[in-house]
């Protein structure tokens, strides 16, 4: 398992601010190409998160393995006690939407422990409750049926899939609008710097764009528009645009 690297809260709040279409761009650029969960979509828009990953992995459920429901030995509710401020729980549920991989007061007592996201391939029940708590939350579905109808709750803090992305504990998950992505820690603190300076020439470009400039030479940019971005740069910094 990697090592995790630790992250800085400027980081966490650079990726926050950048797109997931700019971090699996930068994340390209090193070589690292499976980043961004497939079918996993925010409960409504406006969500945005940036934290460790804290695992949880679901086996399909097996009627001899489910006891009754004790919150001091279902992994799922002992993970949930051991979630801590900025952490991003992250659900492997084999993409079966099924049943719900949590309801609204687990969800809630995530909040509470100062989590900043939850996000699943699977399903949530209660889902219109989960999109209000205030807390970022993301799924492939929703189902109102309880988790162990369809889920076994297996292990935490593991190498787990979520979205067809392998995702391992203390990696660093970003979500906005249109999705999650998920960043190596030991990549955080350059993909963000990178991401920074990528979406500010990209606002440049688009400016061009707006203005009638053509694609060519514009995007991607040749000499003379490096040369222009450099000044429109400088100019912004110096708080002249």
């Amino acid at each position: 398992m990697p090592d995790a690297t630790p992250v800085s809260d400027e980081t966490l709040e650079q990726l926050k601010t950048a797109s997931t279409a700019t971090i699996t761009s930068v994340l390209r650029g090193f070589g690292v190409i499976h980043t961004f969960m497939h079918r996993v979509a925010p409960l409504k828009p406006g969500m945005s998160m940036a934290g460790r990953a804290f695992t949880l992995r679901y086996l399909p459920m097996r009627e001899d393995l489910d006891e009754p429901l004790d919150n001091l030995k279902d992994v799922q509710r002992v993970g949930i006690e051991r979630i801590e401020p900025g952490d991003v729980l992250v659900i492997d549920a084999r993409g079966d939407t099924r049943a719900g991989t949590m309801g609204s007061i687990l969800a809630t007592r995530v909040y509470k422990r100062g989590g900043v996201g939850i996000v699943t391939d699977g399903a949530y029940r209660d889902s219109p409750a989960i999109a209000e708590i205030g807390i970022a939350a993301y799924a492939a579905g929703m189902n109102a049926h309880t988790n162990k109808t369809v889920h076994h709750p297996s292990e935490i803090q593991v190498p787990i899939a979520c979205g067809d992305v392998a995702v391992y504990p203390d990696d660093i998950i970003v979500g906005d609008d249109e999705g999650v992505v998920v960043v190596p820690s030991k990549l955080a603190a350059e993909t963000a710097a990178r991401a920074a300076e990528m979406e500010l020439k990209e606002a440049f470009i688009t400016e061009k764009i707006l203005g009638g400039a053509s694609i060519v030479g514009t995007y991607p940019a040749d000499e003379k528009t490096l040369a222009e971005y450099e000044i429109w740069k400088q100019a912004r910094k110096r708080g002249t645009t």
